[in-house]
């Protein structure tokens, strides 16, 4: 069991299924959605995903056809992600979570876009794209 929030308070969640692989998305639209050099993101199963609270306070941006990014309206914390090719799961921003999350990252992705100022150093295994599989 996982619990998180926004940066406001006002939407608060939890997921009572494990987390999938911890990822770090170097894309150009992680980050600009972060404002950093990537975006840590999880697959979880959408039917473990519960909103305690904040229902209202939850906005989603179509960043791609088919793929949309949900945020708090008050405090614009991005939390998850949604793809229509995928309905049953969500992509979870880690950076959300209020408890431990106790896994580091698996791999770094779309490495080919990173911002050109970070440079990565963990031995975590790099694709220049999102790997097939």
């Amino acid at each position: 069991m996982h619990q998180g929030s926004c940066l406001c308070g006002a939407v608060r969640y939890e997921t009572a299924g494990e987390l999938g692989p911890i990822v770090l998305c170097h894309c150009s639209k992680c980050r600009k959605a972060s404002g950093s050099a990537f975006n840590a993101v999880a697959p979880i199963s959408r039917r473990d995903f519960h909103l305690l609270t904040g229902q209202d306070a939850i906005a989603k941006y179509e960043s791609s056809p088919g793929v949309r990014l949900a945020f708090c309206r008050h405090c614009g914390s991005s939390l998850y992600s949604e793809r229509d090719s995928l309905p049953g799961l969500l992509r979870l921003r880690i950076g959300t979570l209020d408890t431990p999350v106790g896994a580091p990252p698996v791999a770094h992705i779309f490495v080919a876009s990173k911002a050109d100022w970070y440079e990565i150093l963990d031995g975590a295994p790099q694709h220049a794209e999102r790997p097939v599989g």
